[in-house]
């Protein structure tokens, strides 16, 4: 092996130590865990789609002692799991900026199992955007999709940058092939929020939507470019919709101006910054262009 590759190799061994200091492994049942990061002193976050529900959370710490955990809060729109655990302490860890990431960079992702200590995997940047809605119904900003693959046990892990700082979380949940890296700005928002509410609101209009293909006919007397809408199929008798008069039947093509096409069109508008706020919704019954304004609720916890 040449120098060059051995100093590689070293670099990344050390690299996966350092971000190991503040990876945890979280264990809500007999057999498996996925790792978790100390992100402040007693609270860890990790992803949440492996936590089953409200049971018996244990966590291994970097320095191999399990101790209990609760769980301060989840979001599944993001994939995120807050985790309370006064043992959780460590030197607090070097956050990085995953904007700055390039595609066919090199990045690890550093999580820990419950016996064997930190692992990793090494992969490369495939993607980097501004902005992306994912289905979850939340914004990723920046989106960073990394090319690798990992076991159970590196869900939740730290997204490692080459300077050796956590960019990120990393959580396959919302990408086919590969991990979404979640931005550490993003962990910032909704750890804040679930320490203050307990819950991420949800935003929802209290409409079932599904895109149709409007008539060309239809398209040419509205002089609208795009092909597609939504169409009200179900309305909540007492959702925000409803109050603002639609009615099942209704085609949806815009909001506050902008032209609605398909289901993640309407979600960009569905953040928890906008509760309360009024949206412009254009729609066409019985042909006939309208215009309505809804106030957006915030969905009842445990409601769909």
């Amino acid at each position: 092996m040449s120098a060059e590759w051995i100093a590689i190799s070293n670099a990344l061994a050390d690299a996966t130590e350092k971000a190991g200091e503040h990876t945890v492994a979280v264990h809500t049942e007999p057999r498996g865990s996925a790792s978790g990061i100390i992100w402040r002193p007693g609270l860890i976050v990790t992803a949440e789609h492996p936590l089953r529900g409200q049971e018996k959370i244990h966590v291994t710490l970097p320095d191999g002692k399990v101790v209990a955990a609760t769980l301060q809060g989840r979001d599944a729109s993001t994939d995120l799991g807050l985790l309370k655990c006064d043992a959780a302490q460590s030197t607090p860890a070097t956050f990085g900026n995953s904007g700055e990431f390039k595609p066919g960079q090199l990045t690890l992702v550093v999580g820990r199992t419950r016996v064997s200590g930190p692992v990793a995997a090494l992969g490369c940047v495939s993607l980097v955007a501004n902005e992306r809605h994912i289905w979850g119904g939340a914004t990723v900003a920046p989106y960073v999709r990394l090319d690798l693959a990992i076991q159970r046990t590196g869900v939740g892990g730290a997204v490692v940058d080459a300077s050796g700082r956590i960019a990120g979380i990393a959580t396959p949940k919302f990408v086919p092939a590969g991990v979404l890296a979640l931005p550490v700005t993003t962990v910032n928002r909704v750890v804040d929020t679930l320490l203050t509410k307990g819950h991420i609101p949800r935003a929802y209009l209290g409409a079932g939507l599904q895109p149709i293909r409007l008539p060309e006919p239809l398209r040419e007397s509205l002089q609208r470019r795009e092909k597609t809408a939504l169409i009200v199929l179900e309305v909540d008798p007492e959702g925000p919709a409803h109050k603002a008069g639609v009615v099942i039947g209704d085609i949806l093509v815009a909001l506050d101006g902008k032209p609605v096409m398909r289901l993640e069109d309407v979600h960009a508008h569905l953040h928890g910054e906008m509760i309360g706020k009024a949206l412009r919704a254009e729609f066409l019954r019985g042909g006939v262009r309208r215009e309505t304004s809804i106030m957006v609720g915030e969905r009842s916890q445990g409601g769909d």
